[in-house]
């Protein structure tokens, strides 16, 4: 009994394992990042990816997964991909990993949580080798918005629509940016404003070619809508950022929505994207034994609910659930990538979590970009890890909104300091 009390004791006085030390330390069993790269982001209906179908989008990443780790595909154990608007995503994640060289003996899966589903597919991943599942994983977020978007085609039965919160799901995503910045006052100049400093980054770092060692080029075929023809054309950058691009400029786009409000523009909200990224994640004992380059250690990731009218608050309450659980301050993060659903969300997150812009979204965000919805959440990913790459920052987190209401939020630590 005395010695349980000693035990006891010792306990209550030792240094708390919440903090910095503790997320930034070794452990043999920590789940880390050897890889994360992502196609080019391009127009939809009108891109490089207009005549791309999700399956060859899926398959040409995951070959270039194989090709830049060079890891012996028969380790991988399962393929996770983060899909929205394709409800064969399932059979097409399988086929596509197949057809690039993985073995039948490793499994294939898709999740959709909406604008964060890229990084449902990591955590998915990430648990599994956690808990020993697996050893050895690869987590995709794919979205070809040019074959079509996540609308619901019909109503919810009636009994759901009795109440509020569940008929609120059906809202479009412009009005419930609409609803943010009516309710809390962001102004159609604030959200220009802050576009506009997105599309300035985004131009800043394209030039600077700061996007290049995340950038993997994809050959595919591109059809003249003219005469009906296929071309084969590599793919190479990302074709959103407008140069240039100005308050004043902006401000002369007309509402997208106006009968749900005159503030959200197809200037200040995401761009409609084709898109993949794929991050490949293992234990540090088995990277270090296969001599995988550790990129990241994935430290955990959360979800947290809001009111579906506003979803795009999202962030705003999973950023501070995250860094309650590992007993961190904003201040102890050095890069933040939020989506850019729209201007409206991403200027309350920054407000209310009283975030320095300086360290959100370095690089411009998805209103410059473009948000492949599916993609997205595994795309911040590969962003952030290149910019902390280059800037030499440690602490990571990403974040995003949710469709019907949720916000979810992942950690991680840069290795390659």
């Amino acid at each position: 009994m005395a010695m349980q009390r000693l035990t006891s004791i010792a306990a209550q006085l030792a240094p708390s394992k919440s903090g910095i030390a503790a997320i930034t330390a070794q452990n043999p069993d920590d789940v880390v990042i050897t890889l994360a790269i992502r196609t080019p982001l391009c127009k939809g209906k009108k891109g490089g990816f207009k005549d791309t179908e999700l399956d060859y989008m899926v398959y040409a990443l995951l070959k270039k997964v194989l090709e830049k780790s060079k890891i012996d595909a028969n380790l991988i154990e399962d393929v996770c991909l983060g899909n929205v608007s394709d409800g064969k995503a399932a059979y097409k994640v399988r086929a596509a990993m197949l057809a690039a060289g993985y073995p039948t003996t490793a499994g294939a899966s898709s999740v959709n949580r909406f604008c964060s589903s890229g990084l449902k597919a990591v955590q998915d991943i990430a648990n599994q080798i956690k808990e020993g599942s697996i050893d050895i994983g690869v987590a995709v977020g794919a979205e070809s918005m040019s074959a079509g978007g996540d609308r619901l085609e019909k109503p919810f039965h009636e009994e759901i629509t009795k109440n509020p919160d569940a008929n609120d799901c059906m809202q479009p995503m412009i009005q419930t940016s609409e609803n943010v910045g009516a309710d809390f006052n962001i102004s159609r100049k604030t959200q220009d404003t802050y576009a506009c400093e997105s599309f300035r980054r985004a131009e800043v770092a394209q030039k600077a070619g700061w996007f290049d060692d995340e950038i993997v080029p994809i050959v595919t075929k591109v059809k003249d809508p003219k005469t009906g023809e296929l071309k084969e054309v590599t793919v190479t950058k990302d074709e959103g950022p407008r140069y240039g691009t100005t308050v004043e400029s902006l401000g002369k786009i007309r509402a997208a929505m106006p009968q749900f409000g005159d503030r959200t523009t197809g200037g200040n909200a995401s761009q409609v994207t084709d898109g993949a990224a794929a991050i490949l994640l293992m234990k540090r004992s088995k990277a270090l034994e296969l001599g995988q380059p550790i990129m990241a250690k994935f430290v955990g990731a959360t979800v947290a609910g809001v009111p579906p009218r506003i979803m795009g608050i999202g962030p705003s309450v999973a950023i501070p659930k995250l860094l309650s659980k590992y007993g961190l301050t904003k201040d102890d993060i050095d890069i933040i990538e939020i989506n850019e659903a729209f201007a409206s969300m991403a200027v309350y997150c920054l407000d209310t979590l009283g975030l320095d812009h300086a360290k959100v979204n370095p690089r411009g965000g998805a209103i410059a970009l473009g948000h492949p919805l599916g993609a997205t959440g595994a795309r911040q990913i590969c962003t952030i890890l290149s910019e902390a790459r280059r800037s030499k920052k440690k602490v990571l987190l990403t974040s995003m909104c949710i469709g019907t209401g949720q916000g979810m939020a992942g950690l991680f630590i840069n290795e390659q300091v």
